[in-house]
């Protein structure tokens, strides 16, 4: 775990091995920590593995509310990745991630090697249908307030669920009650780009899309419009596997994210 300063703000980021560098970039309300396994099988083979907390989130704090926009996370990204000396990489991501990954990519193709979306990204279709019932209800199940609110929230974003200490998931929704304003401002902004990649132009760089078969956040039926958008793609759908797939099939996934950087 390293640190560095970046305009105002410090960022903290993960880094393992040697070699050619990848970029992973986390979802919403999410952290590098959940890279780690993934992490030690790609520098296994041979890469550097970089992973960042996205600016403000998890340990990269001390940076303003405006800088939530995706368009702005792209640049301080870029900031981020000039002041470690990185020239060239791949870049991956999961969820926002992945949008972020994808808006990176066209912002600056001259750093950028290859894009993969580590499950669906968001920015390419509406939520799924458990999402939906949920904001029918009033509840917003990425910001769970309440036990039943955040056994719902695993039950959308994983096919088979994590267990899940209880001391850990008390401490998760007592932040989200103590800090919910902040996430709502953060969920208000970054809401804005659920549609967003649909206005983007297609991209010809070399493209990895993993999705997970029983994804409840963005359904599988998404994948055919990310395929249109990236017509040099190499398309997987993982089976038995949801929203998380770095966390509930890292070494499948890392195999074929291997493979896949092996063969361009």
């Amino acid at each position: 775990v390293k640190t560095i300063v970046v305009n105002s703000g410090s960022f903290q980021y993960l880094s393992v091995g040697n070699g050619s560098p990848i970029l992973l970039l986390h979802g919403l309300f999410a952290q590098k920590e959940q890279w780690t396994e993934m992490a030690c099988y790609l520098s296994a083979s041979g890469y550097l593995v970089i992973a960042p907390d996205l600016p403000g989130y998890g340990m990269s704090v001390n940076f303003p509310i405006e800088d939530y926009r995706l368009e702005k996370q792209v640049e301080i990204l870029h900031q981020f990745t000039q002041s470690l000396g990185i020239e060239k990489f791949d870049i991956a991501g999961s969820s926002m991630g992945g949008a972020i990954a994808s808006m990176y990519s066209k912002a600056y193709p001259g750093q950028i090697k290859s894009l993969a979306f580590i499950g669906a990204p968001m920015g390419f279709s509406a939520w799924g249908a458990g999402v939906k019932a949920a904001f029918y209800r009033g509840i917003n199940p990425f910001i769970p307030i309440s036990n039943e609110e955040f056994n719902l929230a695993m039950q959308l974003l994983f096919y088979k669920r994590p267990v899940v200490p209880e001391s850990i998931q008390r401490d998760l929704i007592a932040d989200y009650q103590k800090s919910n304003r902040h996430y709502q401002q953060v969920w208000d902004i970054v809401n804005l780009y659920l549609y967003g990649m649909e206005k983007i132009p297609p991209g010809s760089i070399p493209t990895l899309l993993l999705w997970g078969e029983e994804d409840r956040i963005f359904e599988v039926d998404g994948m055919r419009k990310a395929q249109q958008k990236f017509p040099k793609n190499h398309h997987f759908i993982i089976k038995e596997a949801g929203h998380l797939l770095m966390l509930e099939t890292p070494k499948e996934v890392a195999a074929i994210y291997i493979r896949f950087l092996k063969s361009r």
